[in-house]
């Protein structure tokens, strides 16, 4: 399970990044980024959810959890709004939200990073 678990959380920081970063290239918000960010929402929630069961505790009340717990959910904050976003189909806001999308993808790695450091850090 702790395989999985890694796989899925990796698999988040590739699909979101990768659709964050795109975003920002092509200077405005497409289905193809909200479907990316949608699948980074689902790997990151599923192994969260399984390093939580590995824990044998959903959520700690340190700095790797609090700040998970805030990135989860700032994602699903984000890819709800941009979606709302993209149906509105007004171009501005949809030039302008890569901005947005590069500042919760920052906040996530926070507690990506300190999950892979507390991770080494536990003795087995």
């Amino acid at each position: 399970m702790l395989l999985l678990a890694i796989i899925t959380i990796s698999a988040a920081l590739v699909f979101y990044t990768a659709a964050v970063f795109w975003e920002k290239k092509t200077g405005c918000l497409r289905g193809c980024h909200i479907l990316l960010f949608w699948i980074g929402l689902f790997c990151d929630t599923t192994g969260t959810t399984l390093m939580g069961q590995l824990a044998g505790k959903m959520f700690q009340m340190n700095f790797h959890g609090l700040t998970g717990a805030a990135a989860i959910v700032l994602m699903l904050v984000h890819v709800i709004w941009a979606t709302a976003v993209h149906a509105s189909r007004r171009p501005e806001p949809k030039a302008e939200f890569h901005r947005f999308s590069i500042f919760v993808w920052a906040l996530w790695l926070v507690p990506y990073i300190s999950g892979m450091i507390y991770g080494m850090s536990l003795k087995p």
